[in-house]
């Protein structure tokens, strides 16, 4: 460490660690002399005695010997132990047999246990609209206990605009398929321009569906089993469905379900300034006025500024950036921290 940080010559340490993404602490920790470990006292190398309690070699064969036998192969050791006690035997305790067993490497699960595989992390990106849509499908409570509607609805990330919603009696694949191709239809995606994310869902991974997937030339991406947060947008948008003031604790029917969302998603497209995207409108960034917005809201602040300049302590005040790069699961860094240190200090010469 020391070597690496030689290397920024004239650089204080303050920036070269912050460059590097390295806490102060273990630089100075790592200048710290090295101090040999303190020699061994003579209870430490002196071999251990063993307990008068513990049963000799010839005592742990018997032991070894007895549970080896076909009657006790496969019984787990309380079971042994208590057959040896109605028998009136005594040759050790359950733990000590569980010891013997476990030093031949006799003690594991019996059963085949299930192994998961592995499933690789979703890592997406997003630069502009249509270019990543995510889904989900959430239950609305009905009229009467255990009915309940559901509400399909497919999000660009980049924007956060509803591109397709539905509310229905039930969870089905055809019916995700018909709003997809819909959806699709609607915004003019090409093949090979969108890839469509969602979780394990049964219709999300019904064959009907991978199928009309393959057909439109849409890439079909899924979040890992159990993981919530690998499909973040689509939680985020449902928490904004159900934690609106005017969210109903239960729909009287079907009818009623479309006549609340049809001016919910209105609100949400033109009226909901989202702060995932400098708090412009899903609409805004979706069919391009977010640029127009933002240069607008830039001269009604330096105006503001123009007019009473010592309100603003720092400087003139700036709206908030616009959406460069949208990510599911943003990919780590591949650059060593170092090329970047040594990149900065080339334009620091």
């Amino acid at each position: 460490m020391k070597a690496v940080l030689e290397t920024c010559g004239a650089l204080p340490r303050v920036e070269a660690c912050s460059a590097l993404g390295l806490p102060r602490a273990t630089y100075y920790r790592s200048q710290a002399p090295i101090l040999s470990p303190p020699p061994a006292s003579a209870s430490e190398t002196r071999p251990r005695k063993a307990s008068p309690r513990a049963l000799t070699d010839a005592e742990r064969r018997v032991v070894l010997e007895l549970v080896h036998e076909p009657r006790f192969v496969d019984l787990a050791v309380p079971q042994v132990y208590a057959t040896l006690l109605d028998e009136g035997r005594y040759l050790c305790s359950p733990r000590t047999m569980y010891r013997i067993l476990d030093a031949q490497g006799e003690v594991r699960e019996r059963r085949d246990q299930l192994r998961h595989p592995v499933y690789t992390k979703p890592e997406l990106l997003a630069t502009a609209p249509n270019q990543v849509w995510s889904w989900d499908i959430t239950k609305l409570r009905g009229p009467a206990k255990w009915t309940y509607f559901y509400l399909y609805v497919l999000l660009d990330i980049f924007s956060r605009y509803a591109v397709g919603w539905m509310v229905a009696r039930c969870e089905s694949a055809a019916l995700a398929s018909k709003l997809l191709g819909e959806s699709l239809k609607k915004h003019g995606i090409q093949p090979g321009q969108l890839t469509l994310h969602s979780d394990r869902g049964g219709p999300m991974r019904a064959k009907s569906f991978a199928l009309l997937l393959a057909d439109l030339g849409v890439v079909q991406s899924f979040s890992r089993p159990h993981v919530s947060d690998d499909n973040p947008f689509s939680e985020a948008q449902f928490k904004t469905v159900k934690y609106r003031p005017d969210f109903p604790d239960r729909f009287g029917g079907l009818e009623d379900c479309r006549a609340h969302f049809g001016p919910f998603f209105d609100w949400y497209h033109h009226r909901h300034h989202h702060s995932g995207i400098g708090w412009m409108t899903p609409a805004d960034v979706h069919f391009g006025r977010a640029e127009t917005k933002r240069a607008q809201r830039a001269r009604v602040l330096d105006a503001a500024f123009l007019l009473h300049p010592e309100r603003f302590v720092r400087n003139s005040p700036k709206p908030a950036a616009l959406p460069q790069a949208v990510w599911i699961n943003r990919r780590r860094r591949t650059t060593s921290p170092l090329s970047d240190l040594t990149c900065r200090l080339s334009q620091n010469r």
